[in-house]
């Protein structure tokens, strides 16, 4: 019985690990998505993370009759990342990004980690607007 048990909880240990794995680490996908950078900010009450938002142009309806932005929101983990969208505030950003199935507090709040910036636009100037 005793050699039942211990095969039984080494079992059921490996399970949980493989589930774990999968749940919180394994990356479900990846891809490019792009947009003007609403905001960029680091925030949390243990965790310092990099939160952000981008608004990407049209729109999407999740439910039947209803109309709304269509927005992608993410987290950032590296510090070169965050630095470079931190400059680029009200800019379009083309940014490569890895989903993962849940997230996990010490690396953001959401199931997006934004994992390098490939392009910022510079901001259309008015040709009758003075340039400072």
């Amino acid at each position: 019985m005793k050699k039942f048990l211990w095969i039984a909880g080494i079992v059921l240990l490996i399970a949980l690990s493989i589930f774990i794995w999968w749940r919180y680490f394994f990356v479900f996908s990846e891809g490019v998505k792009s947009g003007d950078l609403n905001y960029f900010e680091k925030k949390g009450t243990i965790w310092k993370t990099y939160e952000g938002r981008i608004v990407q142009a049209g729109f999407q309806s999740p439910t039947a009759g209803s109309l709304q932005s269509n927005e992608f929101r993410f987290s950032v983990i590296d510090e070169a990342v965050a630095d470079e969208l931190e400059r680029a505030g009200g800019r379009f950003v083309e940014l490569r990004y890895m989903e993962y199935i849940r997230p996990v507090p010490w690396r953001g709040a959401s199931e997006y980690i934004v994992t390098e910036v490939l392009e910022i636009d510079k901001p259309q100037r008015d040709k009758n607007m003075p340039v400072r």
